[in-house]
């Protein structure tokens, strides 16, 4: 008896990232507490992918901020992946937006 063929599983993100390198803040790391200078990889009205030197933990709550000072969020980790090299890729769900951010 043959089993009917499974397609594979297709993920389809909610809305569309926008490439964009904009430096950020990152606090609220609980062993490596303050703040982390870095910059985004790519962001969307929800969210960013953003570089950093720390490994976070799925779920750990952030705050994120534009070095501007424009935007700040609330935020919680998505995903934490290691990057070529040193440092990780950490996705970041904003949670509770104040000010303007690029998208």
């Amino acid at each position: 008896m043959r089993h009917p063929r499974k397609e594979p599983f297709v993920f389809e993100r909610a809305e569309t990232r926008v490439p964009m390198e904009i430096p950020v803040v990152l606090d609220g790391h609980r062993r490596m507490p303050g703040l982390e200078a870095t910059f985004t990889e790519n962001v969307s009205t929800r969210g960013a992918r953003v570089v950093s030197v720390r490994h976070w933990q799925k779920g750990d709550a952030v705050m994120f901020a534009s070095r501007t000072g424009e935007f700040r969020s609330s935020a919680r980790v998505a995903y934490c992946q290691p990057l070529h090299g040193e440092g990780y890729a950490v996705g970041v769900e904003f949670l509770d937006s104040q000010g303007r951010w690029v998208v």
